[in-house]
C-alpha cells in the first residue's frame, strides 16, 4: 500500500488506451462530445485517424460501435456514465450485449463526484442495470495503477465490458507488484471484528476509515470488489465466514449494485448478517466533492461513523 495520490481515472483511461493503441490497429475511439471531459482527447490527439466524434447523439454512437466490433475493430465509447447507460440503454443491450460484441464502453464521471455537472448527471444506477445484462463484464477500479491494468485486461477479453471511470483522483493504494485479474477481489487490510466490502474509487475512502476504525479499537476486514461482474464469490464468502457480519460500502444506489451481489452471494452460499451502506435510495445533488462525500456519508469519517452506528445497533 502507497500513500501517494492516484491520477484522475478519466486521465488513465485517455493514456493507457492511447498506448494500447500504438501497438493493436484494432483499437478505435468514438466520443460523444465529451473528449476534453472524458479525457478521450489524449486518444485523438495521438491517434486522430482511429478517433471518431460522434457528437451529442449516445445512442447512434453504441449503434457504430457495434458496427466496428462486427469487422473486428475493438472500439472504446467515451463519454459520461448517465449517457452510456440511462440515454443509451436500448443500443448497449439489443446491439452490443446480445450479440456479445467487443465493445469497450467507459462511464465517465460515475458515481457521486462528478464535478457539479447538475443532478441530472450523477449515475448512481449503472452497476445495477449493467451487471444485469448477459455477456457484460463490470470493473471499477480504485485507483491509476488498477486501472492501467484493468484496460489492458478488458481488451483482452471477448465481449462487451463496462467500466466505471471516476473524475477525480483519490489516495493510491496499490504499486507496481499488484496483479489485477478479472473475476479476483482483493483483501486490502487484514481484520477480525468485521468485514467491510467496497469497489472502486470508494474502497480508499473505506480503507481510510478502517484506520479510524481500528483508533477506537475496531479491528475491520476490508475486501476491494474491482470486478463486481464476474464477481468472485468464493472471496466474498471467505470474507464473510472470517468476522460473521458484513457491511457493503459503495458510491452507488444500494438497491442491486454491489450490495444486491454480495447478497445474492451470501444468500446461496454462506448466509451473513449484513448491512448496506451507499447512495441511500434518492437522487444526488451538485456540490464541492468534501461536501457531497460528507451529505451522504461517504467520506472516510462518515464511513467510519456509519459502521459504528451498525455495530452498535447489531443484535
Amino acid at each position: 500500500m502507497t500513500a501517494q495520490m492516484s491520477q484522475a481515472l478519466r486521465v488513465t483511461f485517455g493514456e493507457v488506451v492511447s498506448e494500447i493503441a500504438d501497438g493493436d490497429p484494432r483499437i478505435v475511439m468514438v466520443d460523444g462530445d465529451l473528449g476534453s471531459s472524458t479525457r478521450a482527447d489524449i486518444f485523438e490527439e495521438a491517434h486522430g485517424d482511429r478517433f471518431f466524434q460522434m457528437g451529442i447523439a449516445e445512442q447512434n454512437m453504441l449503434g457504430v460501435a457495434a458496427g466496428m466490433a462486427t469487422v473486428g475493430l475493438i472500439p472504446f465509447v467515451s463519454t459520461f456514465a448517465c449517457f452510456a447507460v440511462a440515454r443509451a440503454l436500448d443500443p448497449v443491450r439489443v446491439l452490443v450485449a446480445q450479440p456479445n460484441l467487443s465493445v469497450k464502453i467507459m462511464g465517465g464521471y460515475a458515481g457521486l463526484l462528478a464535478g457539479m455537472t447538475g443532478k441530472t448527471h450523477l449515475m448512481f444506477d449503472d452497476v445495477s442495470i449493467m451487471r444485469a445484462m448477459p455477456n457484460m463484464t463490470v470493473v471499477a477500479p480504485a485507483d491509476d495503477v488498477e486501472a492501467r491494468q484493468a484496460l489492458h485486461a478488458i481488451v483482452d477479453r471477448d465481449g462487451p465490458a463496462y467500466m466505471r471511470v471516476t473524475r477525480q483522483g483519490a489516495l493510491r493504494i496499490f504499486d507496481e507488484d499488484y496483479q489485477f485479474d478479472i473475476g479476483r477481489a482483493v483483501v486490502v487490510r487484514e481484520g477480525s471484528d468485521l468485514t467491510l466490502i467496497s469497489s472502486g474509487v470508494q474502497t480508499t475512502r473505506v480503507l481510510g476509515a478502517s484506520e479510524i476504525l481500528a483508533g477506537q479499537g475496531i479491528d475491520a476486514h476490508v475486501l476491494h470488489v474491482p470486478t463486481i461482474k464476474p464477481i468472485d464469490k468464493e472471496a466474498i464468502v471467505d470474507a464473510a465466514e472470517r468476522t460473521g457480519f458484513v457491511i457493503t460500502i459503495e458510491d452507488h444506489t444500494i438497491i442491486g449494485g454491489l450490495g444486491g451481489a454480495v447478497a445474492e452471494t451470501l444468500a446461496e452460499h454462506s448466509p451473513t448478517p449484513m448491512r448496506f451502506h451507499g447512495i441511500m435510495d434518492v437522487y444526488g445533488e451538485s456540490g464541492p466533492d468534501e461536501a457531497l462525500l460528507e451529505k451522504y456519508r461517504l467520506s472516510a469519517g462518515q464511513v467510519a461513523a456509519v459502521v459504528s452506528e451498525h455495530l452498535e445497533a447489531r443484535p
